[in-house]
């Protein structure tokens, strides 16, 4: 009888409505605390850009001032569109073929001057956006510059020094310290792209050499810049500038009235920029009034075209970087006749500079370019004695 009535009562609790939905809920409660802890895992290693959108969405009752700080943060880390022009960039239309070609100035090519603008807004490796999303990359102003000299193989050397995974450099030319200083230090950081620890923010603006005030003003931004000058043949050099501006202006005077002041006593006009531009000694001593010469690094312009390799390991020395950038990462170009990349930053395909053959260069007369070599040969001399190195120019 006992057990009969002890059966009836636990029937009735086992099917008593008000039960039987406590039960339930209690089991769908516990399932919900099981998928709430298997989540908490992926939920977070999501990047926090993507929590930061769906917190964005849960508070949007918030209002306006939710919506602005979102705009805030995505313009922190989408790179902006640059609001200066490079009007003495190295890129040039094509000129008129007629001679010798020039080698070097393949390096500037207006075709490219996009792509170069462009490579500061490549995607980063997958690490280093997750190292950016979390705010740990930012913006600094450069440690080291490529300062000169204009048609000496800069361009080249920057787009070399790109594949580095510690360099970080800035596509086109600023022109900071000579044109745009009076827009503040401020201005210019924001021009670098942005970077990890170790990593070495870089700029080039070759007319930096030949600027009377860059020195001090580098020196004040810091003193411990690290300065890079590409120099090249200046008998070459200059004709290659003339070049250069004889493919933008057809009609200017020829090579040979310009660089004399007097062709019958044969003075030089040295107040021409292609003549004054060589006369490297001048320049330098300018420069070692505000920086020891250890912390200037000369490239030969001639070798980093039979050697990139060799250049780029100096180069990397002088920065204090592990040498990455080896002889596999170039192959020479038969038809361009220089080096180029097996694979540029940011890309998986062969890049050369320039997507012409390479400019040439009118025919000079043979005395013209024997007067400029007498010229140039004493200050070449006091140039390889300042720097301890012979170019072999002469």
């Amino acid at each position: 009888m006992e057990y009969s009535l002890a059966c009836q009562n636990l029937y009735a609790f086992s099917f008593s409505p008000v039960k039987k939905k406590l039960f339930l809920l209690g089991i769908m409660f516990l399932l919900w605390v099981y998928m709430l802890y298997s989540c908490v895992g992926y939920c977070s290693s999501m990047p926090s850009l993507v929590v930061d959108n769906y917190r964005g969405k849960d508070t949007e009752s918030l209002g306006k001032r939710t919506e602005n700080s979102r705009m805030d943060l995505m313009s922190k880390l989408l790179p902006r569109p640059q609001t200066w022009v490079d009007l003495e960039s190295d890129y040039d239309e094509p000129s008129i073929r007629t001679a010798s070609r020039d080698l070097l100035d393949n390096e500037v090519d207006r075709t490219d001057d996009w792509d170069e603008i462009r490579g500061e807004q490549r995607s980063p490796e997958p690490s280093a956006m997750s190292s950016f999303s979390n705010g740990s990359g930012s913006k600094k102003l450069p440690q080291a510059i490529i300062i000169g000299v204009k048609k000496g193989g800069t361009r080249a050397l920057l787009e070399f020094l790109r594949v580095h995974p510690d360099i970080r450099a800035v596509g086109a030319e600023p022109h900071f310290f000579d044109r745009n200083y009076n827009n503040g230090l401020e201005w210019y950081r924001e021009l670098m792209p942005k970077t990890l620890e170790g990593q070495i923010t870089m700029e080039k603006t070759p007319s930096y050499f030949v600027t009377r005030e860059a020195p001090a003003r580098i020196s004040a931004m810091s003193r411990d810049t690290k300065l890079i000058v590409v120099v090249r043949d200046p008998v070459t050099r200059a004709i290659s500038d003339y070049t250069q501006t004889l493919s933008k202006k057809p009609d200017i005077p020829t090579f040979e009235s310009l660089t004399f002041k007097n062709r019958t006593t044969g003075l030089i006009d040295t107040t021409w920029s292609a003549i004054q531009i060589g006369i490297y000694a001048k320049h330098l001593d300018n420069w070692l009034q505000y920086f020891p010469m250890d912390q200037i690094l000369f490239v030969s312009g001639e070798r980093l075209i039979s050697d990139p390799a060799g250049e780029l390991g100096r180069v990397q020395d002088f920065l204090g970087l592990k040498r990455i950038i080896t002889d596999k990462h170039f192959y020479f170009n038969q038809t361009k006749g220089f080096p180029c990349l097996k694979k540029a930053e940011g890309s998986s395909k062969p890049h050369c500079l320039g997507k012409t053959k390479g400019r040439t260069h009118p025919n000079i007369d043979p005395e013209v370019v024997q007067r400029l070599r007498d010229f140039y040969r004493p200050f070449n001399m006091k140039f390889y004695q300042m720097t301890g190195h012979n170019f072999g120019w002469d």
